[in-house]
């Protein structure tokens, strides 16, 4: 078994919405039907027996090839590593003994790192070799644990995704933008991008955040930062004893000590502070430890928190006694669970010998032996859920807090007796506010009830909501989009499409073969058709509408780059286009990649499908929102059916391009859509049909659209490459992309609509295309240009040189019309030779390879003419 290829699909995908590790995996003869089945099985499931029981992916009938077992094994490895996992699939391709595997994963690295695992079981199994499932499965635990969301991060993104509001993580750490656009957010764990550096500054400043509320008339206990033991000591004694010493810039409770009561507690708590940064003495005040969420200008949560402690039971150590505590599966070690297991540090050992006790005592049944002065989750403490409890005085108190500091999530640290009454009435006070407070005590406390926190921000950033989109008051940060592909008329339909959007007023993002375009500015050059330059359009945060040309290459290579649209069209497959490559070998097949963007329409939005194009039309099956049809002919049979039950439909009438539901209608004159010549090039009566659609279905306004149709220009500025019309001394040039067959049947049909005493063509194929696919454009072409100049372009994609001129020369054999053919190396040189050739009255298409620079260059002579 060889592992030829690993992909990490991010996005929705041809295999489902999951993001997937996609591999390509090549079976011997033997492997692909396991005989040895129970031998092979037995060894397997010896080495790791959660793999549970081995079965073809799609029917029994299926013989297992190792293939499977490889899906079975990477997706188990994951899921006893606790991974939330479930889809995985293998498909046999076209190629005998070569399938695609695909197995779900939740953190791509954990997902790489199965395969990788998973590929060596097997390996063993075969060979005999040993295999410790165990520590693989405990490796990919911990990797899980280092890098996936923890649970303050992990409860907002939660709370977003429950809202349709899309994230993006923007590190490997706790940076995650919410939202697309103008609409973004960004958190930084349990912080949001409108609290300022200024008031993160404050709260980590414990002594000026102090000074602070106390100004506020928020209770305070007195202190202030020291430089030595001695000035320490001084303050403790002058301020009353016990104290707490804790550092002036600290979190999650390192280098706390309270209840400091003596000289030699002093130097201990003293030290522990030291190495965390500056030192501060404030009066201990006597009661429980409060940890009060306020979010926004209101409290939303409250925990009591103890220390850790044990409870003797006179059989056991402490030390026993705390392992016997950390066994509790809640435990571990970082933050990822809902408590942290108990350590017998110095500290702890210091606070035990305050008790009388070591790590070695036996103390008597029912004593509680406290382990940590302070009570904080990260040290082992636990917490009690008080929410209900907290007196509106004291929840006033939080409130004031964080408002005086400025946080807009504050982690308010309150000492009382209890939250039931007012803090003045109990001595009790404000010991710190925190910013990107930890977030798990309110989540899943170790007693009482959990609270949505994570909502409780969400509601803040976009307002209260519910369901997928947001519901009422409430947004789920998404901007439209809407997504392009087909075989075709892609660019031109993209450019329409964005152009509507500024005619509008919106600040449009764009992505296309020929750039990333933000607000008309191109930001990135070359073929930006992927999901990278989609995410990078959706992470800009001018952009208020969003236009993808989506690419067959980028959904294979990643899946989309977004997880829906509000509008996907689809221009046509035709005989399609790229056959041959990915094992995609039929037009049915390339379908399977070009709908992805079909199957990720919201529910309310539409897919734009062309009725003419019967594989097209059948993706409206797949799509979980509602369909546009549009086609030339009103009476195509699928047209008049979908107009009959009341849907959308956008056709030509004439000299009129119509868009009809039911009995309400929308005309506009095709004399008024300047790119289709007055309706006289097909493909752009198309291009224009499908925009309209799309910007239909989008819900812009009909003036909207009409003005946007009457202002875009098909001129090299506007839409490079894309049926460029120019004038040579009284001769038509026309500059186009077109690069398949059926690119080439519809410009000889536009062609053909204009005036020409002779016509020529330039043209040169693209060498990564099946042979046939080169030959059928020279064949279509001399059946309507008198001339035509074949040149050799700059890139032969691994052809050898002169394969490409002969495979276009092959497709001239026999050509009806065309008489005069010459063979010309270099585009340049080729474009001249057309041009000399001209005279007033003729016409020539040019069939650019690369784009820009052949436009710049025809530009020029032009200008020279």
């Amino acid at each position: 078994m060889e592992v030829s290829r690993t992909r990490a699909l991010r996005g929705p995908n041809m295999w489902s919405r999951h993001t997937a590790i996609e591999a390509v995996v090549h079976c011997g003869e033997a492997e692909r039907a396991l005989t040895d089945m129970a031998g092979f099985e037995a060894r397997l499931r010896e080495r790791f027996p959660g793999i549970g029981p081995l079965r073809p992916a799609s029917s029994q009938k299926t013989p297992i090839s190792l293939a499977h077992v490889l899906e079975q094994a990477a997706l188990a490895l994951q899921a006893q590593a606790g991974c939330p996992v479930t889809f995985s699939h293998t498909h046999a391709t076209s190629e005998e003994g070569t399938f695609q595997v695909v197995v779900e994963y939740s953190e791509e690295d954990v997902g790489r790192a199965a395969f990788d695992k998973a590929v060596e079981l097997i390996a063993a199994a075969q060979s005999g070799a040993s295999f410790d499932a165990d520590a693989a499965v405990k490796a990919l635990r911990e990797t899980d644990e280092d890098i996936r969301l923890g649970p303050s991060t992990g409860s907002i993104v939660d709370a977003a995704c429950k809202r349709g509001i899309p994230f993006r993580r923007l590190t490997q750490g706790s940076l995650v933008q919410l939202g697309w656009g103008v609409k973004q957010r960004r958190i930084w764990a349990a912080e949001v991008d409108a609290t300022s550096a200024v008031s993160e500054s404050i709260a980590q400043d414990k002594d000026l955040s102090k000074r602070l509320l106390q100004s506020a008339g928020v209770p305070v206990p007195i202190g202030a930062p020291v430089e030595s033991v001695e000035e320490a000591w001084t303050l403790a004694q002058e301020i009353g004893l016990p104290v707490v010493v804790k550092p002036l810039d600290g979190n999650q409770g390192k280098g706390v000590t309270v209840n400091v009561a003596s000289r030699e507690h002093m130097e201990m708590a003293y030290k522990a502070a030291e190495d965390i940064g500056t030192v501060m003495v404030e009066k201990f005040l006597p009661g429980s430890d409060y940890r009060l969420l306020v979010v926004g200008d209101k409290l939303v949560a409250a925990a009591r928190r103890d220390p850790p402690n044990v409870i003797g039971d006179g059989a056991h150590t402490v030390r026993q006694l705390v392992d016997k505590v950390n066994e509790d599966p809640r435990r571990g070690d970082g933050h990822a669970t809902s408590l942290t297991k108990i350590r017998l540090d110095d500290i702890a050992i210091a606070r035990l010998d305050l008790q009388g006790l070591t790590p070695e005592s036996v103390p008597e049944k029912g004593r509680r032996v406290i382990l940590r002065n302070n009570a904080n989750l990260s040290t082992g403490g636990t917490a009690t859920d008080v929410t209900d409890d907290v007196h509106p005085e004291v929840a006033a108190r939080a409130i004031a807090a964080a408002t005086v500091v400025g946080l807009h999530v504050c982690g308010v640290d309150v000492v009382a007796e209890s939250v039931l009454r007012p803090l003045e009435e109990q001595s009790g006070g404000i010991v710190e506010v925190n910013a990107a407070p930890g977030l798990r005590m309110h989540l899943s406390p170790s007693y009482g009830k959990g609270r949505d926190v994570g909502e409780a921000i969400i509601s803040s950033l976009y307002g209260h909501g519910h369901g997928a989109h947001g519901g009422r008051g409430g947004d789920d940060g998404r901007i439209p989009i809407v997504a392009v592909t087909g075989t075709n008329g892609k660019t031109t339909t993209s450019r329409l499409v964005a152009h509507m959007f500024a005619t509008q007023g919106l600040r449009v993002g764009m992505t296309n073969t020929d750039g990333v375009y933000v607000d008309g500015r191109q930001t990135d050059s070359g073929d930006c058709s992927g999901p990278k330059s989609a995410r990078n359009v959706l992470m800009h945060p001018d952009v208020e509408a969003a236009v993808f040309e989506t690419a067959r290459g980028g959904v294979l290579r990643e899946g989309l780059g977004f997880d829906r649209c509000q509008v996907a069209v689809v221009t046509n497959l035709g005989e399609g286009d790229h056959l041959g490559m990915n094992f995609l070998n039929t037009v049915e097949e390339l379908a399977l990649v070009k709908r992805v963007i079909v199957q990720n329409v919201a529910p309310n939005g539409y897919a734009v499908l062309n009725a003419a194009d019967p594989v097209v039309a059948k993706m409206a099956e797949v799509c979980p929102g509602q369909v546009i049809f549009f086609a030339s002919d009103r009476h195509h049979p699928l047209m008049a059916t979908h107009r009959a039950q009341g849907k959308r439909c956008v056709y030509v009438d004439g000299d009129a391009l119509v868009a009809a539901q039911g009995a309400w209608r929308e005309s506009i004159p095709l004399r008024d859509i300047p790119f289709t010549r007055g309706g006289a090039i097909p493909f752009q009566n198309e291009n224009a049909m499908a925009a309209v659609a799309a910007a239909w279905g989008v819900g812009l306004d009909w003036d909207t659209i009409r003005r946007g149709l009457a202002s875009f220009m098909s001129d090299s500025d506007s839409v490079p490459g894309r049926f460029n019309v120019m004038d040579y001394r009284g001769a038509t040039v026309i500059a186009d992309y077109g690069h398949n067959g059926d690119a080439m049947r519809a410009l000889v049909q536009a062609v053909q609509a204009l005036p020409a005493n002779k016509r020529s063509v330039v043209i040169s194929g693209a060498g990564d295309r099946r042979d046939e696919d080169i030959r059928v454009q020279t064949q279509i072409l001399g059946e309507a240009f008198d001339e035509a100049i074949l040149f050799q372009d700059a890139c032969q994609r691994g052809r050898e040189d002169g394969e490409v001129l002969a495979l276009l020369q092959q497709g001239l054999k026999g050509a009806t019309r065309t008489t005069h053919i010459e063979e010309i190396r270099g585009e340049f040189v080729a474009i001249d030779r057309a041009l000399e050739r001209l005279q007033p009255g003729d016409l020539c298409l040019v069939l650019v390879d690369q784009v820009e620079e052949a436009l710049a260059h025809l530009n020029q002579r032009i200008q020279e003419a």
